[in-house]
């Protein structure tokens, strides 16, 4: 792209700028379309559905019960790995049995915006958004259907197949919403948005027998609802305890972040190259490691192997990093122990940083099992080392030194393509080059 610009000049750019801005406004309008089709089929559905004949009668404490639980429970999230999860479950189940099931999908959408209320009230959320709250409410849909066809009655354990059944339609009503929605901002495949709500899931499956429990006596007396209120304040509160804990976590993981970036800065004030070659290996390691798949703890310890893959450099002498030339034999093998360096400096510092050791150590390790210093092979090779050390190797090729000039972009890459299986990763290889 930047030597299509560079090639046609500023027309191109603005013309590009403004093909971004058109897909945005366009990304932008097909998203508040599909929330808006969401919504409005809701709203159709639900009070079209109280047009239906009623199973069973009306009870005012019952609705009240039901809104005001619902409600508070909806305001009250607890963080997991990878997904959010609100304890909701256990009171919905009860009211497949103390309300009108016709009545269902309304009550359960009024009782999300009587608890997005406060924060409309206080501005935390646009009014506008609400349409998003309305369209979330798609699961409600599929057990009130399917409990309806079956026909109202006492909750009675001979029925639990039933109830199974009207929670897997939930789960069903739910993903196709949500994958409706989530289409509409990212090109998501159904299975990669299955195996995440699946998660969100496994919370609901853990809520809903506690609610079946109280929906024994909830269906003589709605108000026995409220009795699972004291499970959502313990719930609250293990929320508020994790959400402490990640930001604690999110801390100090930005605190190893600012002290590798400040070895980094040590790193380029006493070698030019050496500084700015690292913050160049992160940019690649980053896109490569994201090609490749890698978690997000893989990710991170990626950015800092490197970041740091060169901190050993600060003990070898100046006179042999700034040397104007090749290093002779004794200078070389000097310089082949700043992996070992950099282990032992950063394992003495301890934390995170001690973790990133052992991947600094073996970054200039060959698939061959030639590299230094402890002549690793294939996979016995960190994933993580094979990475920077491909990238690394890209930018040093791709950059000027004092006894050589860069390489150009493709001699460079098919240099990669020639080491590929001997000193580098072939895999890695492949992911650096597509992303290139």
């Amino acid at each position: 792209m930047t030597e299509a610009i560079a090639a046609t000049g500023p027309r191109t750019t603005d013309d590009a700028v403004l093909q971004l801005q058109r897909e945005s406004e366009s990304q932008h309008l097909t998203r508040t379309a599909v929330t808006g089709l969401l919504a409005t089929g809701f709203v159709v559905v639900a009070f079209g559905a109280l047009l239906l004949p009623s199973h069973r009668s009306f009870s005012l404490v019952a609705l009240l019960s039901a809104l005001v639980a619902y409600a508070i429970a909806s305001r009250v999230e607890v963080e997991f790995p990878g997904f959010a999860a609100i304890p909701t479950e256990a009171i919905f189940v009860v009211m497949w049995f103390v309300l009108p099931l016709q009545a269902l999908p309304l009550a359960v959408v009024g009782a999300m915006l009587l608890g997005r209320l406060p924060d409309v009230i206080r501005g935390r959320m646009p009014a506008d958004r609400l349409a998003l709250v309305v369209g979330s409410c798609w699961h409600s849909v599929g057990p009130a259907l399917l409990l309806y066809f079956v026909g109202s009655r006492a909750p009675h354990w001979s029925d639990v197949p039933y109830y199974a059944a009207a929670l897997a339609a939930q789960f069903a009503f739910d993903f196709a919403s949500t994958y409706a929605q989530t289409r509409s901002i990212v090109p998501i495949s159904p299975r990669a948005l299955l195996e995440s709500t699946a998660l969100v899931w496994s919370f609901d499956l853990v809520l809903a027998p506690l609610g079946l429990l109280a929906a024994f006596p909830a269906y003589r007396d709605p108000a026995a609802l409220l009795l699972l209120m004291p499970m959502v304040l313990i719930v609250a509160r293990v929320g508020r305890e994790r959400e402490e804990k990640n930001d604690k976590v999110l801390e100090l993981k930005e605190a190893y972040q600012g002290t590798t970036y400040l070895l980094g800065d040590m790193i380029e004030s006493d070698d030019a190259y050496t500084g700015s070659h690292s913050r160049d290996v992160v940019e690649l390691v980053l896109a490569v490691a994201d090609r490749l798949g890698l978690d997000a703890d893989a990710q991170r310890m990626a950015e800092f192997t490197a970041l740091l893959h060169d901190v050993g450099k600060l003990r070898i002498p100046t006179e042999v990093i700034n040397k104007p030339g090749p290093l002779d034999d004794a200078e070389r093998e000097l310089m082949n122990t700043h992996t070992i360096l950099g282990q032992e400096m950063l394992e003495r510092a301890g934390g995170l940083l001690g973790e990133v050791g052992p991947y600094v150590r073996s970054c200039h390790e060959h698939w061959d099992g030639n590299g230094y210093p402890d002549r690793l092979a294939g996979e016995s090779i960190p994933l993580v080392a094979r990475v920077v050390c491909t990238c690394d190797a890209w930018s040093a090729m791709t950059t000027d030194r004092s006894y050589r000039k860069a390489l150009s972009l493709e001699a460079a890459k098919e240099e990669l393509r020639r080491c590929a299986g001997t000193q580098f990763d072939p895999q890695v290889v492949d992911a650096l080059l597509a992303v290139l």
